[in-house]
């Protein structure tokens, strides 16, 4: 049996809090997952959800999986119901899909207190099921929901559901820890027990794993390392609780730390795009930290693995970020050392090698700046242009010298509140003074400095704040607190900088923040 990589993002996945797919959602997901080389995507429960049931209709004519199999989720048939007249097995026969999915109970606590039946009872659902779909030519799948809890409890009883399964004609028999509280040890210590009691093949048996001790990962890396072939997950981890095994942590570790080809060539590379894409259909933002495919996943900030990394990247980071798609990042603060600053400027197309003195500058002026509550972590452009104002020959041209700015908020009559902002300005020997409106000061300021510029820089236009984040700094407390503002701007041509602004005022904060956003963005238009 080769390595099964099986998702059930849009299944299991979607009982994550907040995350609601539409079906075109659903459709949008499966082609990426498909793309990153899974080989079953589960998509949903036709017949109890309808939406599931549009999905699977629209599919067949919509779907074009290359890697995948398309897999529909049902249940047993119901305690003193035959197979061939439960409606539910109906549907997923009806779905039309080459394989299917059966959540069967396998602890006997479930099975008399939840679905008040016999042990005898639902050992003849799982048989009739599995073997009415197999007869139907369908691929057969067994999940033992609380298999892990009820072996335990009842370790016979949890032989008994996986022989009947696999006896019947399931293909793989997946050992589900429902409720996430395994550890690896536990799981192995299960999974062996399993095959020695019953002859067993693990690799007829699969892994299903919450991640509500933290352990989902590890616990599916664990039962791969006891023999199973068969592993379960979602993308980003996504699902009940705390959530499901991150598919796409597990399918890097089996493949980069096991040497198990669980993806086709090519498809590994494909995790962080995939990864992101599937966080903005879902709504939700991409988590930076999360393992492989995480912004932060390859990002140093200690002075002493810039050091290292300088002589070799992979002294300091465990795998090459490329082979997931991702890139190995130098983030530039007060821990910085020359080493981090040399490389950071690299990254950014600026070679200091030949210059020791602008890097030992750089380099005490971020630790400067930093103790004043200064932060180049999430502002490249800012550290940017910091670099190039202390490298012979690379100084950004300064659009404009400030002369003074004012602005006032005003609270109408009516209720609306609006702000006024005054810049003058020198732009090219020429005095400026420009006033404009906005829905807050930091607009106001924008909208007057672009106004007064506007004639000198067309290109401006081009510009958009996309976003305005303020931070109260730690040590700092109530109205008298330093400020840090980011500003995130974008111009037509999709390219993004964020810079950066500390003050005790969170409008001269803004102002420091805008002014290197815009010098940035004209200085790079003019490349």
């Amino acid at each position: 049996m080769t390595f099964q990589l099986y998702d059930t993002t849009l299944r299991d996945g979607a009982q994550r809090e907040g995350l609601t797919y539409s079906v075109v959602d659903k459709l949008a997901v499966a082609r990426l997952l498909d793309e990153f080389g899974v080989g079953f995507i589960e998509g949903g429960w036709p017949g109890a959800v309808p939406k599931d049931t549009e999905f699977f209709h629209r599919a067949r004519t919509e779907l074009d999986l290359k890697n995948a199999v398309l897999v529909a989720f049902g249940a047993t048939r119901r305690a003193g119901v035959a197979v061939a007249d439960d409606p539910q097995v109906r549907a997923l026969l009806d779905a039309e899909t080459p394989a299917v999915a059966l959540v069967a109970k396998a602890d006997l606590r479930h099975v008399e207190r939840a679905l008040r039946t016999t042990a005898a009872e639902n050992l003849a659902m799982i048989r009739d099921t599995v073997a009415h779909l197999v007869a139907q030519g369908r691929r057969v799948f067994v999940d033992g929901e609380h298999f892990f809890d009820g072996y335990r409890h009842d370790p016979a009883y949890g032989a008994e559901v996986a022989q009947t399964a696999l006896a019947a004609g399931a293909e793989v028999m997946v050992l589900c820890d429902t409720n996430g509280g395994m550890l690896p040890s536990q799981v192995s210590a299960v999974i062996a027990d399993l095959v020695a009691r019953t002859g067993i093949a693990p690799e007829r048996l699969g892994m299903h794993a919450q991640n509500d001790t933290a352990c989902a990962v590890a616990n599916t890396v664990a039962a791969v390392e006891a023999g199973v072939r068969h592993v379960q997950g979602t993308a980003n981890g996504y699902g009940e609780r705390p959530g499901n095994a991150d598919i796409f942590a597990v399918a890097a570790n089996l493949q980069l730390k096991l040497g198990l080809p669980v993806l086709p060539e090519g498809c590994l590379e494909q995790m962080v795009r995939v990864s992101h894409a599937i966080a903005e259909i879902a709504n939700i933002a991409p988590d930076t930290h999360q393992a492989y495919a995480g912004a932060a996943a390859f990002a140093h900030k200690a002075g002493l693995h810039a050091s290292a990394i300088k002589v070799d990247p992979l002294l300091y980071n465990h795998v090459d970020p490329t082979v997931v798609g991702n890139d190995m990042r130098i983030l530039v603060t007060e821990m910085a050392g020359r080493a981090s600053v040399e490389l950071k400027s690299r990254e950014l197309g600026l070679d200091l090698a030949g210059h020791p003195e602008t890097v030992s500058a750089v380099t005490n002026r971020v630790k400067e700046l930093e103790a004043g509550g200064w932060s180049f972590e999430a502002a490249d452009a800012s550290f940017e242009l910091l670099v190039r104002s202390e490298l012979p020959g690379a100084a950004p041209v300064r659009p404009f010298a400030l002369e003074s700015y004012r602005v006032l908020v005003e609270h109408r009559e009516d209720g609306a509140v609006v702000s006024e902002a005054t810049v003058k300005i020198r732009v090219r020997g020429e005095r400026v003074i420009a006033t404009a409106e906005g829905n807050g000061p930091v607009n106001a300021l924008d909208e007057a400095l672009r106004v007064g510029l506007a004639r000198h820089y067309p290109q401006l236009r081009d510009f958009e704040l996309a976003d305005y984040k303020v931070r109260i700094l730690e040590g700092s407390h109530g109205t008298g607190a330093i400020t840090r503002v980011l500003l995130e701007t974008t111009d037509t041509t999709g390219r993004d900088w964020t810079t950066v602004g500390v003050h005790p005022n969170v409008v001269e904060a803004s102002w420091h923040a805008l002014v290197d956003a815009l010098t940035y963005g004209l200085d790079r238009a003019r490349v």
